[in-house]
């Protein structure tokens, strides 16, 4: 039975995503490429997979569902989630599958993710806060995984729900997990699987401390998440206490500290006036104050 890769793609670097349907054109792969870019992309109609063009960028977590309700109602039952920039193998495909299978006949095993090695920093990412509890050399149970490599079944999709829409972008993976764990399924993170991945465009070092820096409109979904986010009973409290009490520290770094940051300050301010009022779904840009 074939397994299923879903690629969500917003103005991407073209031979990088022809690198990753390469890789998994196998007969074994059932490959859904779903693209949020405004316009769509002549190179991609192929026969090889299948292409969704959604006509606008309608968030990452609705690109995510369509792929795996494409790949679910045609009878796959496990899916990765990649996005553009994943420097994702077949290997690493194998391995994780592999992992998933052989839990889910002993736990309620909602998904697993490779391990990340940061490109930034050159080292296997461990985590700030949550370091996860190992139960074997080659995996660990953890409270959520990032979505570029997450491995999850059909089962586990259905009971839990679709990504929530209404975060757009930021938070995604993270939110889905935690209602995974809410509703008493586990989520895993292979030790012997590890991904290279960039999260974010670049790493600035303010007084000592690493800040994560990334474009500008970005800032808006996530302080605007981090307050949605915060109010939830399943979220868990070090996230909530660690992000809500950042908001003033990352407030000065992007807008004393950051190139842009006049408009950076300028997202920050909506996202917090936003995340206050429970407002969900794609920015509003003719409302954000100049």
């Amino acid at each position: 039975m074939k397994t299923g890769v879903v690629v969500i793609l917003y103005n991407p670097d073209f031979s990088h995503v022809a690198e990753v349907i390469k890789a998994f054109s196998a007969p074994e792969w059932d490959l859904v490429v779903v693209d949020n870019t405004a316009g769509a992309d002549d190179r991609l109609s192929d026969p090889r997979f299948k292409y969704i063009h959604c006509g606008t960028n309608v968030g990452i977590a609705k690109a995510q569902n369509i792929g795996l309700k494409t790949l679910f109602d045609r009878g796959v039952e496990y899916a990765f989630l990649l996005d553009q920039d994943s420097l994702f193998t077949p290997t690493i495909a194998v391995e994780l599958l592999q992992q998933f299978k052989t839990m889910e006949k002993s736990s309620s095993i909602a998904a697993i993710g490779p391990s990340i090695y940061c490109q930034f920093s050159d080292c296997v990412d461990q985590g700030v806060l949550q370091k996860g509890k190992k139960i074997s050399e080659s995996l660990k149970e953890v409270k959520q995984i990032i979505a570029s490599g997450m491995l999850l079944s059909r089962h586990a999709f259905e009971r839990v729900g679709e990504k929530e829409n209404g975060l757009f972008i930021d938070g995604v993976d993270h939110e889905w997990c935690w209602r995974a764990r809410a509703k008493g399924m586990t989520i895993y993170q292979s030790l012997s699987a590890c991904m290279p991945h960039r999260q974010g465009d670049d790493r600035i070092k303010v007084c000592g401390i690493t800040f994560k820096q990334g474009a500008p409109i970005r800032l808006y979904y996530q302080f605007r998440n981090v307050l949605i986010l915060a109010r939830r009973r399943y979220v868990p409290l070090y996230w909530k206490l660690r992000h809500v009490c950042a908001i003033p520290v990352r407030y000065i770094v992007n807008r004393f500290c950051f190139g842009q940051g006049h408009e950076r300050g300028k997202y920050m301010r909506f996202g917090l006036k936003d995340g206050l009022k429970h407002r969900s779904g794609p920015i509003q840009p003719d409302k954000v104050v100049k």
